[in-house]
């Protein structure tokens, strides 16, 4: 793991931004092209929710990565976090301006819609995370500071839940990626800890 460890920390965290944010240009480009098939915005709205949801399995695993294997993603997880972020602003914008667009039918449909109310909190919950997410907010808040981020844990459970609910009738997906959350969760419970599992 040593050596793993030493290829990991000559990677540059500002790669990982580019490598991160380069899905989404190419994903709007076939959207344009219609790569995305008959119905791109849809596919587009999917394509982002599903990477906001696959980076925020990613950020959750950093932890237990270094503990149970020794492999320390540290440095990275800032950046993973916020473009998680990024994809869940994209998953929203997407819906917000391209598909329903008529702002009395946006507010009706987070009111109305329980897993686009469940979305939309999961959002909400993020929002304080991603203003925080830079130098100046750690050193302010101070040890508040880690207390603000475990609004990760449930914006996590809530993004899972928008997805399964989202899902016409049984759809392995999104209880995959329910479980994944709930387990990588579960390793952070004090008992878990004590046994070197989280």
């Amino acid at each position: 793991m040593q050596r793993i460890n030493t290829l990991l920390r000559a990677v540059p965290v500002w790669l990982v931004y580019v490598a991160g944010v380069l899905p989404a240009a190419v994903l709007f480009y076939q959207g344009l092209t219609g790569a995305l098939g008959a119905e791109p915005i849809k596919a587009l709205e999917h394509e982002y929710g599903e990477l906001a949801l696959q980076l925020l399995v990613a950020t959750l695993a950093i932890t237990p990565l270094r503990r149970l294997l020794g492999v320390n993603l540290m440095r990275f997880r800032r950046a993973i976090g916020l473009l998680c972020f990024f994809y869940v602003s994209c998953h929203l914008l997407v819906w917000l301006l391209l598909d329903v667009q008529l702002l009395g039918q946006i507010l009706a449909d987070i009111l109305k819609r329980p897993y686009i109310t469940i979305g939309m909190a999961g959002f909400v919950l993020m929002l304080p995370l991603a203003l925080t997410s830079n130098g100046i907010s750690v050193r302010r808040l101070g040890a508040r500071w880690r207390l603000l981020h475990r609004l990760t844990y449930p914006a996590a459970v809530l993004g899972a839940l928008h997805y399964v609910m989202l899902a016409k009738g049984f759809q392995l997906e999104p209880l995959i990626y329910m479980g994944l959350i709930l387990l990588l969760l579960a390793l952070r419970l004090p008992s878990a800890a004590r046994l070197k599992l989280a």
